[in-house]
């Protein structure tokens, strides 16, 4: 055996242990990063173990998405969930996977389509014959970033969608909630409110060059100066209402996006999946507001990551609030009779 070795191998030997040990520090020092990158994007959790039994909750587009994580921990929590969605048969499978997973079977399914108005009214008409009460409403269906198109009723599709039916199933609603206090509404809003202006003089986009992410900011701003409008009207009620940004969440909201430019989201694809929340963490503020104890003071405020955060000027205008609560009442034949 040969009890020597050249300076030459030993240098050798030398710089391949080193090779190896800096790659080892690289590669547990890009995964520690690689984590808590996840951990910084995942954001906030709620972390209350509120019960719900003997509440009823309902949520507007929960067969997918943060939608149907929301209906799923308001299940676990022992509430009565009313899904209220366009497509049945997707809600009724999405439904039957929540009873399976959480052991509630007080887990239903009702037909609403938010770009009818029609459709609004018979479903708040036969929610209110059917139930006896609602503790939670969350406004959580939309659309983002549509090609153009007219409800309808004759509205542009993002605005109708995101607002107007939401507004309409909310104020139908309202007694119902009103009898049933303590009482929240949640509406889900967007970042993308920042930017965002109500064009009160073409809000479908008529008489101008229609712009779909014009339109998504306009339809997110009004989801907030709604809730803020919408508090100062339910004052002393014992119903509150918040508005929130749940991030940015891999679901089939950003469909439209995909279609309209196919190579780029297919180049983005991977990041996205290391940049974009889950629907389960994108669903953590809404759930945040819907059941955490003594936010009552907070009423009509915007919130992020399961925190309270200041929204963009144009979302705290308090005559821009007014005004579009009484054109949405016109636009949706609403008074306060009904």
């Amino acid at each position: 055996m040969n009890l020597y070795i050249s300076a030459a191998q030993l240098w050798e030997e030398l710089k391949s242990n080193h090779l190896a040990k800096y790659g080892a520090v690289t590669a547990a020092t890009a995964i520690t990063g690689l984590v808590l990158l996840r951990k910084w994007i995942a954001g906030g959790v709620c972390h209350s173990h509120v019960r719900l039994d003997g509440k009823t909750v309902l949520i507007t587009g929960a067969n997918t998405g943060i939608g149907k994580e929301t209906a799923r921990d308001m299940a676990k929590r022992g509430a009565r969930v009313v899904m209220a969605c366009r497509d049945l048969t997707r809600a009724e499978k999405a439904a039957a996977e929540i009873r399976r997973s959480t052991g509630n079977a007080n887990v239903v399914v009702r037909h609403l389509d938010l770009a009818s108005f029609f459709s609004v009214r018979q479903f708040a008409h036969e929610y209110i014959a059917t139930e006896d009460r609602l503790d939670i409403l969350i406004n959580n269906a939309g659309v983002m970033m549509c090609p153009h198109s007219l409800t309808e009723d004759g509205y542009e599709t993002q605005f109708a969608v995101n607002h107007l039916g939401h507004f309409l199933l909310t104020v139908l609603l309202l007694d119902m909630l009103k009898n049933s206090t303590p009482s929240r509404i949640i509406n889900v809003s967007s970042i993308a409110h920042k930017g965002g202006k109500i064009h009160f003089d073409d809000l479908s986009f008529n008489r101008t060059p229609y712009d779909s992410l014009v339109s998504y900011r306009q339809s997110k701003l009004a989801n907030v100066l709604f809730t803020r409008e919408l508090s100062r009207r339910t004052k002393g009620s014992g119903v509150t209402a918040y508005a929130l940004h749940p991030g940015v969440i891999r679901t089939e909201l950003g469909r439209y996006v995909e279609m309209r430019h196919p190579v780029v989201s297919t180049l983005l694809s991977i990041p996205a999946l290391l940049l974009m929340k889950t629907p389960k963490q994108g669903a953590q503020t809404t759930i945040y507001c819907a059941i955490t104890e003594g936010l009552e003071n907070h009423s009509g405020c915007y919130f992020s990551d399961c925190r309270l955060m200041e929204p963009a000027l144009e979302a705290k205008d308090d005559l821009a609030a007014m005004r579009l609560w009484d054109v949405s009442a016109k636009l949706v034949g609403y008074k306060e009779e009904d």
